[in-house]
């Protein structure tokens, strides 16, 4: 099956020869004018791969991948006018995985299509589900259940369960855990941190004074005990 390119652009000409040329080499192509409608086609469309700019009306570029890096992991390549390298860390930071600088050849943006492509399939494919003991997490549906019973987290625990669970037994420091929370209402001090694992602890632990899954490392931080089930 070819794979699909999503091509987020408020101009219609780069459009019309991104459209053209692609498709010339093998690729299906669907497209959005910008950051708001390619959300929309992207999670309609499932693209393989993202071709974004970066200035854009309604939403840009930056805050289109700010939001969509919270669902999906899917590549993304800017296309961008801006010379500033401060631009292009910027856009690297938060998730493209590689850019092109207008006005730019066709040839080397197949190739770097390609060569995206290649690093994404041969990385190992992370799971939806995570299953730790009698703890089960799917992101696609945001489901947690423990024990097979339904408990309903806010987004912010959700995230935080999703981050302490995909590496079992990693100890996780506050610092590091605001890092990754960033974008999701989080307040600038670590000791945030530590309310939100209070709320997360009353509705997963059997007993949130003696928790047995999300276990505390004093003066460092968090991690899931991934022998919760032994104890």
């Amino acid at each position: 099956m070819n794979k699909t390119i999503l091509i987020i652009d408020d101009k219609a000409s780069v459009h019309d020869l991104l459209k053209d040329y692609l498709a010339g080499h093998g690729f299906r192509v669907v497209s959005a004018k910008d950051g708001r409608e390619g959300l929309y086609v992207a999670r309609h469309e499932k693209p393989d791969l993202i071709l974004l700019d970066i200035m854009m009306p309604e939403m840009d570029g930056y805050t289109f991948m700010k939001t969509y890096r919270k669902e999906k992991q899917t590549p993304i390549i800017l296309i961008t006018a801006r010379l500033d390298e401060t631009d292009k860390v910027i856009g690297l930071e938060l998730g493209a995985d590689d850019y092109v600088t207008k006005p730019f050849g066709m040839a080397e943006l197949v190739a770097r299509i390609r060569a995206v492509l290649r690093r994404v399939e041969q990385s190992p494919i992370e799971p939806d589900t995570l299953r730790v003991g009698a703890v089960m997490l799917d992101k696609s549906t945001h489901v947690v259940t423990v024990g097979g019973q339904h408990i309903d987290l806010t987004r912010s625990e959700f995230d935080l369960l999703t981050i302490l669970m995909s590496a079992p037994g990693r100890v996780f420091d506050r610092a590091d855990l605001l890092e990754r929370l960033k974008g999701n209402d989080f307040e600038g001090v670590e000791r945030t941190i530590d309310v939100h694992v209070r709320n997360l602890r009353a509705k997963l632990e059997p007993d949130p004074r003696e928790p047995i899954y999300v276990l505390t490392v004093f003066g460092v931080g968090y991690r899931f005990n991934p022998d919760a089930d032994a104890l």
